[in-house]
């Protein structure tokens, strides 16, 4: 039996309706038994995942699989992970319904809803040898200890998907398809609001690298981060490395001309925009900072360390 989680918020509040009107029919039509969660509030999928997958844990068969399916966004992806204990025994499909979608898109995953259940369902039977595995990544801050799937980030872009996250406009564009508008606007705001603040990275164990003026850093397991820009066109998500992306010691008119070309991963041509790449990384800055990771922010910090779960979440793709 599969589980599924529906984020009915996710495109705008179209996620109930991909939900009604084109999975809950297929199921049906397929005579496929599920028992489906919505959720109405955060916190809610990490609690449904937490109660879905412990079942699983605490059962006497051992060969017995959780089939999870996740309908929504990154962020969905994002909570649905803070609630897993124990990956071994999970299977993951996804139904990308979000406004980003940067996970489907780095790993191939159908973006029409029907096509993405579809490819879940004709795995049914040899799942564990369909799934495509992925790292965990972790974050670790004096607060609290996140899992992410896609990337997590300090500074300039976690600013940016905090006020996305708060910002009214935001889904009426999103409903006209111009989503990316909202985040366009906000990110040229707060680059020019951005004051500066210096960081130190203590990267496996090399020297310390210092940088004066840091704008952001983005520690990818993906390629892609806000909507396809591709930060890091080498990360590899089943490698056990981060690649980093970190922009500092530009200046800001340089970096409007800089951001755009991250879409085709052009960008570390410009002096400050520099990539590394590390197993286990420690992160210290002059002041606090927004914190994300898949785009969910939830505190500023000063200090956090991140290490990687190689090849932990299973996923159908």
């Amino acid at each position: 039996m599969y589980h599924i989680i529906v984020n009915p918020a996710s495109r705008s509040g179209r996620g109930r309706q991909i939900w009604k009107t084109i999975i809950k029919p297929a199921l049906m039509e397929k005579n496929i038994a599920y028992e489906v969660y919505f959720s109405e509030q955060a916190g809610d999928v990490t609690e449904f995942a937490r109660q879905i997958t412990s079942s699983f844990e605490a059962g006497e068969n051992e060969k017995a699989l959780c089939q999870l399916i996740l309908l929504g966004g990154d962020g969905t992806v994002n909570e649905a992970l803070q609630g897993i204990s124990s990956f071994e025994r999970v299977v993951i499909g996804y139904i990308p319904t979000g406004s980003s979608n940067d996970l489907a898109r780095d790993m191939g995953i159908a973006k029409k809803p029907l096509a993405a259940l579809e490819r879940i369902l004709a795995a049914q039977n040899h799942m564990e040898s369909a799934a495509k595995t992925m790292d965990r990544g972790i974050v670790h801050t004096q607060k609290s200890d996140r899992s992410f799937a896609v990337s997590c980030g300090i500074g300039f872009d976690a600013a940016v998907c905090e006020e996305a996250m708060n910002s009214q406009i935001k889904d009426t564009l999103n409903r006209l398809g111009l989503g990316k508008l909202t985040y366009l606007g906000i990110a040229i705001k707060q680059l020019f609001a951005a004051k500066p603040v210096s960081c130190t990275l203590f990267l496996d164990d090399r020297e310390p690298v210092h940088i004066k003026k840091i704008l952001f850093a983005a520690f990818m397991n993906h390629r892609f981060e806000g909507g396809g820009f591709k930060f890091c066109p080498t990360a590899d998500y089943g490698d056990g490395i981060f690649d980093l992306c970190v922009v500092g010691n530009l200046p800001k008119l340089l970096i409007l001309f800089a951001l755009p070309t991250a879409f085709f991963g052009k960008h570390f041509i410009f002096p400050g925009v520099t990539h590394y790449r590390a197993k286990h990384i420690h992160v210290e800055t002059s002041a606090p900072l927004w914190l994300h990771t898949d785009g969910e922010v939830h505190e500023k910090t000063m200090h956090l360390e991140m290490s990687c779960a190689q090849r932990e979440i299973r996923f159908i793709v």
